[in-house]
């Protein structure tokens, strides 16, 4: 009897889909891409109308004739590929190559791999939606028009091995002008004052400094802070004002990509490709014992917060059975959250296929990575649909020569959605004592302390992929990969969990600001997104936008070729050759700078490039402190004399000794200060940096 075919992507995928699928169907996978543009070239042809030039993909011949071979002796072919653009435009490649008809319904598509949701998927095939292809093909010929005519002008002026895109160069741009937003801060001075008081029964309460006679609110210097001292000086404070109100924490939605990269990386510490890869695994199915292999959370890429009505009665039912129906929220199965209007709404947010696979269930079957991502999910879901955590808030205002300090206090009534969500941040009950209006407290002791304002933070993994989404750059397939593209290529590099431009990524977008100004700016590469997905929708041709796009960026591209003067990337050092006794020269490779002797080609000597920060190293004689980056990116400190010398430190050495035990002062940074401190662990001794 002759079976059906399915096709799907990945091998792990297709074990799941047989099991469900039973003997009555063969089940293959593609393993990615099989058919796509030519690595080696642009492979879109300009003069044919920006015709793609598709071929099989180098190492992809046999999985294809397997698949042709397949696909002869079945009764039928159903296409399984994701349900994303890119997964419809390897099922339309595949329907070509196996001369399907394309009036066939030929596509199945499905949120979840779980036994009901592919068995109703293979009674509902529907025909290939063109209008997907057709965006994805627009974005493929895009990235190709930009990048493969971008990176060899970056070859000719700069060096080899560089690389640009559409994307990619905006997400380096965003990088790189933090960077200089924190260079060009100037810190301004506050201070914050604060007073210990006591009422007549004994109670103590503290009160910070809310505005002066005038109305400001500000402490801009130690003078100001003086001035109200001097002013309230052996003063009582006078209770003027009790307010006593409750606030509403809601719960938090349930995943999209973007948020579940950002909470993995906030939370557990994920990089967004880890993230990824393991809500793959989770999805396209775990082996759980006596059930078999199964997918446990629904599709990884989508920008909807939707959920489908099953889910959300089941998910309803089991609150109700397992915290009561006093956690239970509203029913949101047919509230219509507002969303952003870049959103497609594709399919369903990523949750739990079954909301009782808990997560304490699925622990045993689940890697430590696995089950943290999966607690994260299922908890996320669960705490949506439960009711807001509700704070008792209490403020308290005191006055003294109508200069007035303010006291706040908070109680937790009921935790509500924090009951499930583990992972939300709960602040401590911050208890006053019981106070009346025109209430009298004496000062026992005033405490300032001088502060200054900080400059942007760095962007994270995670708020670059906030950012990204909030501007309408990329989507939710893209975020992951563009941040592994300017990490590999050099252009950013991690420090600590910041990203951080290195002089490569700000030498080659200045260049690009300089001569593609538009191709890199957001607003222009937003635009872009939305008339990919007015392709999509059929409002827009997919050809008619490359040819609008095409013409200026060919004559952007022929006036850089003419302007652009050619950069020798070498740099004078002060290290010597111990080979030859020549100079050795700092130059730039495909991870970052490295030493090469100046005599090349007589002298082949290379050596890593080490950043010196002029500290003796503190054990040995001879040696000095360079920086270095562990495996996963973070630096620390070494001496160069590594492996004969040991000595290594988290925090950054300076040439100052500890007046308590002499050991050699370190930097250490903290959200509040910076400080010098002492390496001794018998010692306690610190000081702030800015002290002499």
């Amino acid at each position: 009897m002759s079976k059906s075919l399915v096709i799907v992507e990945s091998p792990a995928k297709a074990k799941t889909i047989k099991k469900f699928l039973g003997s009555h169907y063969t089940v293959k996978a593609t393993v990615g891409h099989i058919i796509d543009l030519p690595k080696s070239k642009l492979g879109v042809d300009v003069d044919q109308d920006f015709e793609p030039q598709y071929i099989t993909i180098r190492g992809k011949g046999p999985i294809l004739t397997e698949i042709k071979k397949e696909a002869k002796k079945a009764k039928r072919v159903l296409l399984a590929t994701d349900l994303d653009r890119e997964g419809e435009a390897i099922s339309w490649h595949l329907s070509n190559a196996l001369n399907l008809n394309e009036d066939e319904p030929c596509r199945i598509v499905f949120n979840e791999i779980t036994k009901n949701a592919i068995k109703a998927a293979v009674k509902n095939p529907r025909i290939i939606d063109k209008k997907l292809v057709d965006a994805q093909q627009a974005r493929r010929v895009l990235d190709r028009l930009v990048g493969y005519n971008l990176s060899p002008l970056l070859w000719k002026k700069l060096r080899k091995g560089l690389s640009a895109g559409r994307v990619q160069s905006v997400a380096t741009k965003m990088i790189k002008d933090r960077e200089e937003e924190i260079n060009l801060f100037v810190p301004q001075e506050y201070w914050n004052l604060e007073l210990e008081l006591e009422n007549s029964k004994k109670d103590q309460v503290t009160v910070q400094f809310y505005k002066d006679e005038t109305g400001a609110k500000e402490l801009p210097d130690e003078k100001s802070v003086q001035r109200v001292l001097q002013k309230i000086d052996g003063l009582d404070l006078t209770v003027v004002q009790i307010k006593e109100t409750e606030k509403r924490r809601n719960p938090f939605d349930p995943f999209t990509t973007s948020t579940l990269q950002q909470e993995a990386s906030n939370k557990l510490g994920f990089a967004t490709r880890k993230t990824m890869m393991i809500a793959q695994q989770l999805y396209e199915g775990i082996d759980i014992g006596k059930e078999g292999t199964i997918g446990l959370i629904t599709y990884l890429r989508t920008d909807s917060i939707r959920i489908s009505d099953d889910a959300n009665k089941s998910v309803r039912g089991f609150i109700v059975d397992k915290y009561g129906k006093e956690y239970l929220g509203p029913d949101k199965s047919n509230a219509k959250k507002k969303q952003n209007k870049s959103v497609q709404d594709a399919h369903e947010a990523i949750r739990p296929t079954d909301i009782d696979r808990t997560p304490d269930a699925m622990k045993a079957f689940l890697s430590n990575d696995q089950y943290k991502l999966y607690k994260l999910i299922w908890e996320r879901f669960v705490a949506s649909r439960m009711k807001p955590a509700l704070y008792k808030n209490i403020s308290v205002i005191m006055d003294a020569e109508k200069i007035q300090f303010k006291a706040n206090g908070s109680r937790l009534l009921f935790d509500g959605f924090l009951k499930v969500y583990s992972f939300a941040s709960i602040a401590k009950d911050q208890l006053l004592p019981t106070v009346t209006e025109g209430e009298l407290y004496k000062q026992l002791k005033s405490n300032s302390s001088q502060h200054f304002t900080q400059p942007p933070a760095r962007y994270t993994e995670a708020s670059l992929v906030k950012a990204m989404e909030e501007l309408g750059i990329g989507r939710p397939s893209t975020y992951s990969p563009t941040i592994s593209t300017i990490l590999a290529r050099g252009y950013v590099e991690k420090e600590a969990k910041t990203l951080k431009p290195t002089e490569l990524g700000i030498l080659v977008t200045r260049l690009l600001e300089d001569y593609f100004e538009k191709i890199i700016d957001v607003n222009f590469t937003a635009k872009m997104e939305k008339q990919l997905d007015e392709i999509e929708d059929g409002e827009e041709d997919w050809k008619h936008l490359i040819r609008e796009f095409y013409g200026p960026f060919n004559e952007l591209l022929q006036h850089a070729d003419e302007h652009v003067e050619e950069v020798d990337f070498v740099e004078e050092s002060d290290e010597v050759c111990e080979k030859c006794g020549a100079s050795m020269l700092i130059k730039y490779g495909r991870y970052g700078k490295f030493l090469a002797c100046s005599n090349y080609p007589e002298c082949e000597n290379t050596k890593p490039f080490v950043k010196k920060i002029g500290v003796h190293c503190p054990l040995c004689e001879d040696g000095e402190v360079v920086e270095r980056k562990s495996k996963k990116g973070r630096i620390f400190y070494g001496c160069n004399k590594f492996p004969d010398c040991r000595f290594v430190s988290w925090n950054k050495p300076v040439n100052e000794k500890c007046p308590k035990c002499d050991s050699l002062l370190v930097i250490k940074k903290t959200k509040k200060e910076t400080k010098l401190v002492c390496p001794n662990k018998e010692c306690s001794f610190e000081k702030k940096m800015d002290e002499t």
